[in-house]
């Protein structure tokens, strides 16, 4: 039986046969990204953005590809986070044309004239697109972001119902990036106080979690009015997240738990 057609042409490129092989249009394909670009040691220096051009028939589809491409052969000063690629750490997380989201996982729109990059909004700036996160992980260790028991451990494992277990969906896939509680406006003029929407989610994972039993001590540690009342359902945080949760919903189920106490 012969080959079929896609197999036989699959099987020409991967050899390099020039009489089967299909052509690939490599002509290149100019992008412009502006980049944010400040460094606070030195002197009298303010941000600026700077532009670069990257060929797009010479880069991977997604900006953490175009960036990682200028840093190694443009401008080895460009500063940025990174680390998985695939979408898990967070590390990445930016202001891509307007939106927070993740570097690794925004693809490049070829379509459009110019990319514009800046480190997630509302942050102090260590250098280039690199946020001081530093009051972000103060807050999520003030909520205590780990299983606590009264009783001694269980000799085996801490097991939970699926029931139980499905509470906890679309809560702990969060990967801190920070995305979404940079995006909140109450966030930007109350983050001395308020812990912000990444923060509370994780609360909230914990607070529902059946083998916690300490959710009625962490309801307590929230009763103020800024920990989690200065949110406003602005929603902000649920249409940039780029795991596609809902922190905003987290929330509201937060403060109705609190408001039965």
């Amino acid at each position: 039986m012969l080959p079929s057609a896609l197999f036989a042409r699959t099987y020409a490129v991967a050899h390099g046969n020039p009489d089967t092989a299909v052509s690939r249009d490599i002509s290149p394909r100019p992008h412009q990204f502006k980049v944010y670009r400040y460094n606070p040691e030195v002197p009298g220096a303010k941000p600026t953005m700077q532009t670069y051009s990257v060929d797009l028939a010479d880069c991977g589809p997604m900006v953490l590809d175009a960036l990682i491409k200028i840093k190694n052969e443009a401008d080895p000063t460009l500063t940025f986070r990174r680390s998985c690629r695939e979408g898990i750490c967070g590390s990445c997380a930016m202001n891509i044309n307007g939106i927070n989201t993740l570097a690794c996982l925004s693809r490049i729109k070829p379509e459009a004239s110019v990319t514009k990059i800046y480190p997630l909004p509302h942050t102090y700036v260590v250098k280039d697109l690199v946020p001081d996160l530093t009051q972000f992980y103060k807050q999520y260790k003030s909520i205590e972001p780990y299983l606590k028991q009264k009783g001694p451990p269980p000799a085996k494992e801490n097991l939970q119902s699926i029931a139980d277990r499905r509470k906890l969906d679309g809560l702990y896939e969060c990967i801190l990036c920070a995305c979404c509680s940079t995006s909140c406006p109450s966030y930007w003029w109350n983050s001395d106080v308020y812990l912000g929407p990444a923060v509370l989610m994780q609360a909230f994972r914990w607070i529902v979690d059946s083998r916690d039993d300490f959710g009625y001590e962490r309801r307590e540690a929230l009763q103020d009015p800024f920990s989690v009342y200065r949110c406003h359902t602005i929603m902000n945080c649920a249409k940039t997240c780029p795991k596609g949760l809902n922190p905003g919903l987290a929330i509201a189920e937060l403060k109705l738990l609190m408001a039965r106490d």
